[in-house]
């Protein structure tokens, strides 16, 4: 979930039906930081932005192969805005995943801190450290600093218009894991800011990561729906 400290509740979420009805199973992980836990569980993401998130979602994911319940070596990770940082670092900084999604995420810290908005501008100050005086964690925890690490396919899906997370946030990712020859892709949408609210956009974002992985793992979908570029899998 976004936030990062917000939660995910135990209720219909179309989102995640669409998934499923397409036979993914979905882990929706309330990782350290979430609210709802109380207060205790809530600190626990303070200073930790990017490293307890990150470990919750591989654990889970990890517990669930390890009970035969899903297939270890086509474990995903997906996630939105605070979620899309988390989806980042996961597949910067381990090695669980084989393949992801990030909608509208972070992927340089620094930049964010120097870039969005007031309103959220001191919000990491508390997730990561003070800014610009620990500016040696903010390049830690940053996924674009980390691409080494980075080995397995990823989309990115982007609002062009968003002031939270700036679109060069994406973009940027995007052309280094080109360059590095991964299969990588990314869809901006027009007019859109931090979430998407159009309905055909909302669709494309849905179908376009299905298609992705179906790509990806060499399946067949049970619908038709219109193809996305994966640049370094797609002939030119």
């Amino acid at each position: 979930h976004g936030g990062p400290t917000a939660m995910t509740l135990p209720n219909l979420d179309l989102e995640i039906q669409h998934r499923t009805s397409r036979g993914f199973a979905v882990l929706d992980v309330n990782y350290g930081g979430s609210t709802g836990y109380g207060r205790e569980y809530r600190q626990r993401l303070d200073g930790m932005w990017g490293v307890v998130d990150v470990d919750d979602c591989a654990n889970g994911a990890k517990y669930l192969a390890e009970k035969g319940l899903v297939d270890r070596d086509r474990l995903l990770i997906a996630g939105g805005s605070a979620g899309g940082y988390t989806t980042l670092c996961a597949l910067a900084f381990r090695d669980t995943f084989a393949a992801g999604a990030s909608h509208y995420g972070v992927s340089d810290a620094a930049a964010l801190a120097e870039e969005t908005h007031k309103f959220e501008s001191r919000y990491l100050e508390r997730l990561i450290g003070p800014y610009p005086e620990r500016a040696d964690l903010y390049r830690e925890r940053s996924p674009i600093h980390h691409t080494e690490g980075l080995s397995c396919p990823v989309i990115f899906f982007q609002g062009l218009e968003d002031e939270v997370v700036p679109p060069n946030q994406a973009e940027t990712m995007f052309e280094t894991l080109k360059a590095k020859g991964l299969p990588v892709a990314y869809v901006p949408f027009e007019g859109e800011q931090h979430g998407f609210r159009r309905a055909e956009n909302i669709k494309r974002a849905l179908d376009g990561e299905l298609f992705f992985y179906s790509r990806v793992f060499g399946f067949d979908l049970a619908d038709e729906v219109d193809p996305i570029r994966i640049e370094n899998l797609d002939a030119p």
